[in-house]
């Protein structure tokens, strides 16, 4: 599937050795329908390659990894590729990174050649060319520059050493006192100012041609971090919930992080990043999600499709396991010794929906097994059932998501399926604040149950937390087992069906007062108070209709600027600019989703062929319910 389509679809690991040391690469998409791919993958790692084209330059989604890269603090080097592309541009690549990334790219390295003629690369740090030979061009030799090529390297080399010395007073010393600065210093120096996520080295080259790889794996060994770089992780710990710091060293408890999930019929394949500790073969750890212990049975090394099978492993390591039961991305596991949490792992929510059957009524059963396995290995899918019809309905993040998941129920689990028209998946949210008190009181059998809550709801601004689920009670005798069961039944049925039949995003619930009697409250009442206080408040103050929309980019000739805004403006589209890139022009606007099915046919008849899009979820707009 990914070679058919030229994209990365699913995540992969592999363990690469390199020179004497061990690098763990996560390749992860870079279409914006598989954000979540790239997102657990940045909660795991310690330094990003992010890769640009030369001929496309910064994209929607390069712009869109890099900033979810920046939001988990993680140090980046750019790889500037297809240099032997047709418009093919180093010069202009550059360019755009430092307007779009303020002005943080530090070019190492200059191409020799374009197009056609692309041949190998400038060092700027040791001043020769880097030349590259044999089968696959896995052959690298270093020779003096020629004497026209003497001017190019001068000029990159002071850009590189003014602006150390704007960021570096070791690099500024030798730089007034007009000294050459020894090439271990300025390595040195740049692996410092990277780490600090004050420059960003780029490198130049060509995947298609093997032609820059070997040095660009060099540079990730030089200047990014590596997990003995990294003295200490945050975590919480489970029992206080105060933060504490997770140190790596593999004498200490083991903690890790579960980033992805490869589910199967027989046994899921589970990722895990090793923080802290040593991980081995049927040692019993903690689910701090669940509270419950679980034994892998079996450690892998990854190979990307390949594993080796391994005793145990150490901090910074990334490994398989199979044999956990009711474990799922983003989960804790710790020793029960120390008990901690990290960061759990957020995902958007889906903005579209697809009726999905299966075409021989024998196969019911298997096609809700394969929808569950895809939805535990992708946690932006969703499947739920139609109120109205009972049909099966699975959402995403877009359309090729949906298209690419469902591709693999026939594909890989022979299951034969009918797929409904892409629809919108709508929200609803609370048109108010309002505050609900609930008596809940029921007879089972012959024992009386009893409980009773107070819970504060009000809508959240929209763009920021989906949910915000807290407790401030009054008084302290409540037992933890009662906050715990309110807290979960106010998080799992917030997210089911508002007054519309739409699940509710952006929703505050503050659980006040609960109230208890010795003899006849369970975590049943508590959790059936919590849930009859959601339907009070949705019957008290009503909901509004939310619809998805997204940021949109079009690429065009200057020509046909004019024919796509007019087809875009009747589709309720805000063009925010229109901007000027050579001889193109970049049309922005925001644009409900519900308007832009059919878009990518009608934009190649518009432009002829010459436009190219990107789109992206930005957020939620109230909408009038015809």
């Amino acid at each position: 599937e990914e070679r058919e389509r030229g994209i990365t679809i699913a995540a992969s690991a592999a363990t690469i050795p390199w020179k004497g040391a061990m690098i763990h690469l996560i390749d992860t998409p870079g279409h914006i329908d598989f954000t979540a791919e790239v997102e657990r993958s940045l909660r795991v790692i310690d330094g990003a390659v992010v890769i640009f084209s030369a001929v496309e330059g910064v994209e929607a989604q390069s712009e869109k990894v890099w900033r979810q890269a920046d939001a988990y603090g993680v140090p980046k080097i750019a790889f500037i590729n297809k240099m032997d592309r047709i418009g093919a541009s180093f010069e202009r690549t550059v360019e755009q990174i430092n307007d779009v990334f303020n002005h943080c790219a530090l070019p190492l390295q200059l191409p020799l050649g374009v197009e056609n003629a692309f041949t190998g690369m400038i060092d700027v740090l040791t001043r020769e060319q880097l030349c590259f030979s044999g089968e696959r061009n896995a052959e690298v030799s270093r020779k003096p520059l020629e004497s026209d090529q003497e001017e190019l390297w001068q000029r990159a080399y002071n850009t590189v050493v003014e602006r150390l010395a704007d960021l570096s007073e070791v690099i500024a010393e030798h730089y007034l006192a007009e000294e050459d600065i020894p090439l271990a210093v300025m390595q040195q120096e740049i692996r410092r100012l990277t780490w600090e996520r004050k420059v960003v080295p780029v490198f130049v080259g060509s995947a298609k041609l093997n032609l820059g790889i070997q040095p660009l794996v060099d540079a990730v060994v030089d200047y990014l971090p590596s997990p003995l770089d990294v003295p200490s992780y945050p975590a919480f710990d489970l029992k206080s919930g105060n933060p504490v710091e997770v140190k790596t060293d593999a004498g200490a408890p083991f903690a890790g992080l579960i980033f992805k999930v490869n589910a199967s019929a027989t046994a899921d394949l589970f990722y895990i990043r090793i923080y802290a500790g040593v991980l081995k073969t049927n040692a019993t750890l903690v689910n701090t999600r669940t509270g419950e212990k679980v034994r892998p049975r079996q450690l892998f090394k990854i190979f990307a499709k390949n594993t080796e099978q391994i005793s145990e492993a150490g901090p910074g390591d990334i490994v398989g396991m199979i044999g956990l039961k009711d474990c799922s991305i983003g989960d804790t596991l710790c020793e029960a010794r120390r008990q901690v949490s990290f960061e759990k792992i957020s995902f958007p929510e889906p903005v579209i929906s697809m009726v999905v059957e299966p075409k021989f009524s024998k196969d019911k059963d298997k096609l809700d097994d394969v929808l569950d396995m895809l939805c535990r290995e992708d946690q932006t899918l969703r499947r739920a059932t139609a109120e109205a019809t009972g049909q099966r309905l699975l959402s995403g993040m877009g359309e090729l998501h949906l298209e690419v998941s469902l591709k693999r129920v026939s594909a890989d689990f022979n299951v034969e399926i009918r797929c409904g028209e892409p629809r919108v998946a709508y929200r609803e949210t609370l048109k108010a604040p309002t505050l609900e008190k609930v008596v809940f009181e029921r007879v089972l059998g012959e024992t009386p149950i009893y409980a009773e809550i107070t819970v504060a709801f009000e809508p959240l601004p929209r763009g920021e937390k989906m949910f915000d689920i807290k407790t401030a009670l009054r008084e302290g005798n409540v037992p933890r087992a009662y906050i715990q069961s309110a807290e979960r039944a106010l998080n799992d049925g917030l997210r089911t069906g508002g007054l519309q039949g739409y699940p509710l995003i952006y929703v505050a619930a503050t659980i006040t007062e609960i109230k208890f009697s010795q003899e006849a409250t369970t975590e049943g009442a508590v959790a059936g108070a919590a849930l009859q206080a959601i339907d009070q408040a949705l019957a008290k103050v009503g909901t509004i209709v939310l619809e998805p929309i997204m940021h949109l980019e079009v690429l065009t000739p200057e020509d046909t600027v004019g024919e796509i805004s007019l087809f875009l403006q009747p589709r309720r589209a805000v063009i925010r600019d229109i901007l000027s890139i050579d001889q193109m022009k970049k049309i922005i606007c925001e644009v409900p989703l519900a308007e832009m099915f059919g878009f990518g046919k009608a934009l190649p008849r518009l432009s002829g062929g010459r436009a190219s899009f990107s789109m992206e979820p930005s957020g939620y707009q109230e909408m009038q319910v015809k």
